[in-house]
């Protein structure tokens, strides 16, 4: 077989695979706190005829070698946790975090998961939750006859509460971090669940330490840039292109080999 052609097919698919990720970019450019995926690629192993600084005689040695490279393969996709743009929504379950952290939310199995999107809800029990319907962590219930509530920046929640001259404190949001948040499992959903790669949670304040500020009445929106993915996606197009063009040169030096042998 040329190896022209498989190297070629490594090519194909790893700007097939760019594409995908290109698309689901779009695809979420509008959904609350995602997070583009960005491909990292590497090239595979060479083949080695002569190593660079050989022996060619006595007297001489190779100054660069004869090497052919094999393809190229996916080394793996990551999330780039830069942040979205702010969104103001005047409505009073939204908020957006304002720099670094996650909130935490408990899945149907009793696990945590992570997100950063905002868009909470109230449950028919009155706990405050994600708009997937998971339990806020920590829980927030807010009592019956309540209302004005309010979310302070360091995540302190207060609510007037029927028979209540003040404001009554209801619970405190917390947000958690990571060393490697690039690490973390996406679930969809807008959902992250925590991994070796990732490290362990780290728990804060909002407004503390390396943790954002809450804003309430406002969403992250996703940090899908639309110019630069229609710019990446050409660039993808124009290299698959060519690397098809690859294919069925090689392919045709096949023939004329066949044919005059």
């Amino acid at each position: 077989m040329n190896p022209a052609l498989w190297v070629s097919k490594t090519g194909l698919a790893a700007q097939d695979a760019k594409m995908t990720a290109i698309s689901n970019n779009l695809a979420n450019v509008n959904t609350n706190g995602f997070k583009r995926d960005r491909v990292v690629f590497e090239d595979l192993f060479y083949q080695s005829t002569r190593a660079p600084g050989a022996q060619l005689d006595q007297n001489t040695m190779s100054p660069t070698g004869v090497q052919f490279g094999s393809g190229v393969k996916i080394l793996g996709t990551q999330k780039q946790f830069t942040m979205g743009s702010m969104q103001n929504t005047s409505q009073e379950l939204d908020v957006a975090i304002a720099g670094q952290g996650f909130f935490q939310v408990e899945t149907g199995d009793g696990d945590l998961a992570y997100t950063r999107a905002g868009n909470f809800k109230i449950s028919p029990d009155g706990v405050l939750t994600s708009a997937q319907g998971l339990a806020l962590i920590p829980q927030i219930e807010l009592p019956e006859n309540s209302s004005s509530l309010n979310i302070a920046k360091d995540g302190t929640v207060t609510a007037m509460v029927a028979g209540e001259e003040e404001p009554v404190e209801l619970g405190q949001i917390t947000l958690v971090n990571f060393i490697n948040p690039a690490g973390l499992e996406a679930l969809g959903g807008n959902l992250y669940r925590q991994t070796a790669a990732s490290g362990e949670a780290l728990e804060g304040v909002p407004g503390e330490e390396a943790f954002g500020q809450l804003e309430q009445g406002s969403l992250e929106g996703s940090n899908v840039q639309v110019v630069e993915e229609m710019v990446d996606m050409i660039t993808v197009q124009r290299a698959y292109e060519m690397n098809a063009k690859m294919v069925s040169a090689a392919d045709d030096m096949l023939k004329f080999l066949t044919q005059q042998m």
